[in-house]
């Protein structure tokens, strides 16, 4: 019975904000810290779509992913590709044939 005394006190409001949250959940850090543009090369190719050379784990990896801002911050979103320096290799390699094959289509 005092369940639902008390069910119908915390839901009688005065405010139409709605039930307030009295334990928010904690809010989440950003999986990589903040890095200074000096560590990390930076080229914008459209927008906040940028590419940057970083480290992780202690590897370099050429991050090609779409960023996006969160307090006056830029932090990595999910869309992206992270390639290692020999796979970035391999890739410029493939330019002249990638660049015909395209010429073709377009």
């Amino acid at each position: 019975m005092p369940k639902n005394k008390k069910k119908a006190e915390s839901s009688s409001s005065d405010s139409d904000e709605g039930p307030v949250d009295r334990n928010p959940p904690p809010e989440k850090k950003a999986k990589m810290g903040s890095r200074t543009d000096d560590k990390e090369p930076t080229w914008v190719l459209q927008g906040k779509k940028l590419v940057k050379i970083r480290e992780f784990k202690g590897k370099v990896y050429i991050d090609i992913r779409e960023f996006y801002e969160k307090n006056g911050e830029l932090l990595p979103g999910k869309k992206g590709i992270s390639l290692t320096p020999e796979m970035w290799r391999k890739l410029l390699s493939l330019g002249d044939e990638i660049n015909e094959a395209l010429s073709s289509l377009c």
